[in-house]
């Protein structure tokens, strides 16, 4: 309900972002707790309180556990270094730095407490929205081998997209002083 309270309340311009929204709540090709993980981690990567809020309460409607919430929202926050510090490797001429080693810790990524791909999809969709090509390309060729469609990475991408969208409108709404009239929990 938190979402399609949601998807009404984006402003008629946004009226296509709000029916992707809608379709992608309703996608069957993820598993629910890897449907519902990648639109948590997307969401606190753009960390726009309405759409984290509503995200969150749908999720946890739908049944995702404790621990899967708390495994995409670390997606989110490893993939919010990761993605700043592998990115900037990308970018540097100077390709001395991709030698050194990171001395980042990122035991997470390792052993996040949910299935290895429902968090590798998590971290697909936080890279994409932090466009880090590295991270993408590592975290999807790691789902690939492990035998996950393409459709279903597509899916991750398309809810990251999404969900990003929802972000960016309800949070360019709230500074033209227009909000989009959804309680905001405290």
């Amino acid at each position: 309900m938190a979402l399609e309270a949601l998807a009404a309340a984006l402003p008629r311009y946004a009226a296509d972002v709000a029916a992707n929204l809608k379709a992608l709540t309703e996608e069957t090709l993820l598993s629910e707790p890897q449907k519902w993980g990648c639109f948590i981690a997307s969401a606190h990567a753009v960390a726009t309180p309405a759409a984290v809020q509503a995200i969150e309460a749908a999720a946890l409607a739908a049944g995702l556990s404790a621990d899967a919430l708390a495994a995409a929202r670390g997606a989110a926050a490893i993939m919010a270094q990761n993605n700043v510090y592998f990115r900037a490797l990308t970018l540097l001429k100077n390709r001395d730095y991709a030698a050194l080693r990171s001395r980042l810790r990122m035991s997470l990524a390792f052993n996040p407490g949910v299935p290895k791909d429902d968090f590798d999809l998590w971290c697909v969709a936080v890279s994409a929205i932090h466009g880090c090509p590295d991270c993408l390309d590592s975290h999807e060729g790691a789902l690939r081998s492990r035998g996950v469609s393409a459709e279903a990475v597509q899916t991750a991408l398309r809810i990251a997209a999404v969900t990003h969208a929802v972000s960016r409108v309800l949070a360019g709404e709230a500074a033209a002083g227009q909000g989009v009239g959804l309680p905001v929990s405290t």
